[in-house]
């Protein structure tokens, strides 16, 4: 018996193997194909790219005029997704996202109900602004985020699959604005801030996109080998140095848990939810830097997206001008060295 599992196991394992490498050296290929596209964002793009390979939602914070559609198009365009954007407003309503019913009547007079699907149901949808809705339509968009379904009039809707959102909010007008709750906030796998391209980017920027001719991306990958990209990610092997090192730095965050010189200066910490999301974004992490494996150096990478939406300063510590990123830096530092 055992003669002659032998060499199926060894056919399997390097079926898997160059499964893995394929894998790979096409995340790498999309990679580069939507860095071609987005310049002087690097950090941005991997963030998102991590944020999908994960299978989670993303939050982009950021001024006017930094490419987040672009990028989220771009995205859509790379990975073969049917991708959406909805302008968030205060008017929007539940409905506008999620999609309604309406009252039809056939030839022989009778009537019936049809549901419209509405936005919400792409592979990849930009919610613009999403702190201008009004509470009630964030929520159903965020319960949705959560649950992959939508249920009008009683019945159940699956969204399709994958169902990534990638949010944006704008962190200097806030004048009619519905911040987001905390808890909402933690459905967000990353927060990735989109700042300023330096001098160099900016350049190639305004020399590249104001021309005749503009770049354009094009399709690297389908939503299944997105979706092979995802569960490829999922099994990848996290060693106990790992996870160790996100317990510590998680937990290390949390009131009355960690250095009392950091953790009295919190109101509250992440919750497990931050935990599960360090697991799956090192390991989304170690895939598009064409490894296998995740290191502490990719907890170290990630601490901030991961954790800084799911901290708040006492309001003491605001006063003596202390900001969550710069206690963030300090814990990752610890785990790091």
């Amino acid at each position: 018996m055992s003669q002659s599992s032998a060499p199926s196991t060894t056919v399997l394992d390097e079926a898997i193997a160059a499964n893995a490498e394929r894998t790979l050296e096409t995340i790498g290929r999309a990679r580069e194909a939507i860095h071609s596209v987005i310049f002087g964002q690097e950090k941005v793009v991997d963030l998102a790219l991590i944020t999908i390979l994960a299978g989670g939602h993303g939050l982009l914070v950021g001024v006017p005029g930094l490419a987040k559609t672009k990028l989220v198009e771009t995205l859509g365009t790379v990975l073969g997704l049917d991708a959406r954007r909805v302008q968030f407003t205060p008017d929007l309503m539940p409905s506008d996202i999620l999609g309604s019913e309406i009252l039809e009547e056939t030839a022989d007079r009778r009537r019936h109900f049809r549901f419209i699907k509405g936005p919400i149901f792409a592979q990849l949808l930009m919610a613009d602004e999403i702190n201008r809705a009004s509470p009630r339509t964030q929520s159903a968009l965020l319960q949705a985020m959560q649950e992959h379904h939508v249920s009008v009039g009683g019945e159940r809707h699956d969204l399709p699959r994958p169902f990534h959102v990638l949010a944006t909010q704008n962190p200097i007008e806030q004048e009619g604005t519905y911040p987001l709750p905390e808890a909402q906030l933690d459905r967000f796998l990353l927060e990735i801030d989109v700042g300023y391209p330096d001098r160099v980017a900016e350049r190639r920027i305004l020399i590249e996109t104001t021309g005749a001719e503009e770049a354009r991306a094009a399709a690297v990958m389908t939503s299944e080998d997105l979706m092979n990209a995802q569960r490829l990610a999922r099994r990848l092997p996290v060693g106990e140095s790992i996870v160790e090192a996100i317990l510590d730095l998680v937990r290390s965050a949390r009131p009355g848990e960690g250095d009392a010189s950091v953790t009295d200066k919190l109101l509250w910490g992440p919750g497990p939810r931050a935990s599960q999301a360090l697991m799956f974004a090192v390991r989304a992490r170690a895939l598009i830097e064409g490894r296998l494996s995740p290191s502490v150096e990719d907890v170290a990478a990630l601490a901030e997206s991961v954790l800084k939406h799911r901290m708040a300063l006492t309001f003491a510590a605001r006063a003596d001008g202390e900001t969550i990123p710069r206690l963030v830096q300090r814990l990752s530092a610890r785990i790091a060295g």
